[in-house]
C-alpha cells in the first residue's frame, strides 16, 4: 500500500517553539494531562493548557499564515491533540513544523502538509473519505471531525493495529481503521466522496478512482524521482487532474510496485 511521507513537502520550513512548552513537556506535564481525559466523539480530549496553547501557535503560524483558510480544517487542527499520535520521546516536538519518526520506519506528516491535504479534499459534514496510509492515526482523526464517516487502511500491521487502539481510546468513534495494502481500497465501503493517500504511486490507481462518488475527490502524490501532489475531480464527463504542489513523499508499497 504506501509508507509514510518522508518529507512530506518541497519546501523545507523551519520552526521555533516556546522553550517552556519543551520544558513542560519533558518533566511529563503533558502526558499527566493526557490520561486525565475524558473522550467523546467530536471533542475527543481535554488536555493541558500548554498544549492548547502549542497548537494554537502551530495553527496560526505554520498552517494558516501560508494560506490554508477552511475554517473547519484549521478548527480541527486546533483539536486534535498531536502529542498523542507520536511516541512518548517525540512528544517534545510534537507542534514543529516537521514530520516525526513513529517507528517502522515511517513518520506522522509535517502539520502544513496535514492542513493543505485536508483543505484539498474539501470535505462536508456528511461525506464519506477514504485514507491509505494511516500510520499513527493523526490524519484520521482530523478527518474525523471534518466528515461523517472516515475508513482507514494501513499496511504495516502494528501500526494499523495500534492507530485504531488509540482512536478507539481518544474517542475517534467514527473511523474504521482496516490492515491491508491500500492500491484495491476499500471496495466493500465505496463509493467514497473524497479519497486521501499518504504515500507516492508511480501512477494513480485505478481501483482508487472507480471508488470515488460522483463529485468526489481524490488528492495524491504521483511521480517517483518527481512528484507532484494532484487533486482528481469525477464529473459527469469523467475525470478531470490538477497539480496542487510539488512534494517528496515515500513510495507506495504493495501492490502499487508492481
Amino acid at each position: 500500500m504506501r509508507a509514510k511521507c518522508l518529507f512530506p513537502k518541497a519546501v523545507w520550513f523551519g520552526g521555533g517553539f516556546p522553550s517552556l512548552l519543551l520544558l513542560a513537556i519533558f518533566q511529563g506535564w503533558l502526558p499527566r494531562a493526557a490520561t486525565q481525559a475524558t473522550p467523546s466523539t467530536r471533542t475527543p480530549i481535554q488536555d493541558s493548557s500548554l498544549a492548547r496553547k502549542a497548537r494554537e501557535r502551530m495553527v496560526e503560524e505554520q498552517i494558516a499564515k501560508r494560506g490554508v483558510r477552511d475554517r473547519r480544517v484549521l478548527e480541527a487542527l486546533r483539536k486534535v491533540p498531536r502529542h498523542l499520535f507520536v511516541p512518548p520521546e517525540m512528544q517534545p516536538h510534537a507542534y514543529l513544523d516537521t514530520p516525526l519518526a513513529i517507528g517502522h520506519g515511517q513518520t506522522i506528516s509535517q502539520p502544513y502538509i496535514v492542513g493543505f491535504m485536508s483543505e484539498a479534499l474539501e470535505l462536508r459534514p456528511q461525506e464519506r473519505v477514504l485514507e491509505i496510509g494511516t500510520g499513527s492515526g493523526y490524519q484520521a482523526a482530523v478527518l474525523a471531525l471534518l466528515a461523517r464517516e472516515v475508513y482507514s487502511m494501513e499496511i504495516v500491521e502494528p501500526l494499523g493495529k495500534s492507530a485504531s487502539e488509540r482512536l478507539q481510546r481518544l474517542g475517534y468513534e467514527n473511523v474504521q481503521v482496516r490492515i491491508g495494502d491500500g492500491y484495491q481500497g476499500w471496495p466493500e465501503a465505496a463509493p467514497f466522496d473524497a479519497i486521501i493517500v499518504t504515500a507516492a504511486p508511480g501512477h494513480i490507481p485505478q481501483p482508487l478512482l472507480d471508488q470515488l462518488a460522483p463529485g468526489g475527490r481524490l488528492v495524491i502524490p504521483v511521480g517517483k524521482n518527481v512528484q507532484m501532489l494532484v487533486r482528481v475531480r469525477r464529473t459527469a464527463m469523467g475525470f478531470q487532474q490538477e497539480k496542487l504542489l510539488p512534494v517528496l513523499f515515500v513510495p507506495m508499497t504493495g501492490e502499487a510496485e508492481n
